[in-house]
């Protein structure tokens, strides 16, 4: 089976969404790349019946190389997103509730934390299109330059990263960071950390972090 470790590190991703709520029903797509085949979650198949064989692997131009079943119907924006971003390795979309509510109402995400520093900066929200069109994967790309999330307009979020854990984790911490200020700018106006500051923590963060050791 080609893509295997990847198409089961996508199902134990989804199901992990999907207990912690920032996915609901079959909404969001979760893909994994290596090379010139993308792992991409299949449509409208429900996360707790998701297994590794029904995980497609499609090659960049869209073409199927090993799927059972039809691809997630935003299978262009991630494919948009890997050709834009080649160091990107996996993508996950979600509908999480506190993005998508932000996502109406903003566009962008301010420096309300520190975190917005992880992104690159504050994140932006890509223009509403319909899903599954080539104009919400631009839209999407260009709302992703120099930055690793972003929100989609009246529809969830974004995150890319080098491997699936970091992209499933940015997923985590964007949805604090937009229930953060959903929080604080509903009992007045939240006070906004200046872009220097942004900078000096994005220094920290990028030496932040340790293994464990082995035994």
């Amino acid at each position: 089976m080609l893509l295997h470790d990847a198409r089961e590190a996508i199902v134990n991703t989804c199901h992990e969404l999907s207990r912690t709520g920032l996915v609901v029903g079959t909404a969001g797509n979760v893909s994994v790349r290596e090379g010139d085949l993308v792992a991409v979650t299949p449509s409208g198949v429900r996360y707790a019946e998701l297994t590794p064989e029904l995980v497609g692997v499609h090659r960049l131009d869209g073409t199927a190389a090993e799927a059972p079943l039809a691809p997630t119907s935003e299978l262009p924006l991630h494919l948009a997103i890997y050709t834009a971003r080649p160091e990107a390795g996996a993508v996950v979309h979600t509908h999480s509730l506190a993005a998508t509510a932000l996502s109406a109402l903003v566009d962008e995400v301010p420096a309300v934390h520190y975190y917005v520093a992880m992104f690159g900066g504050p994140v932006l929200v890509a223009p509403y299109a319909t899903y599954g069109t080539q104009e919400l994967a631009r839209n999407v790309v260009r709302a992703l330059r120099d930055r690793t999330a972003c929100l989609m307009g009246n529809h969830g979020a974004v995150t890319i990263g080098p491997d699936l854990a970091t992209a499933h984790d940015k997923s985590v911490y964007l949805e604090w960071l937009c229930d953060a200020y959903l929080r604080a700018s509903s009992a007045g106006t939240p006070r906004l950390l200046p872009p220097a500051e942004i900078a000096a923590v994005a220094v920290k963060l990028a030496g932040y972090g340790q293994q464990p050791p082995t035994t």
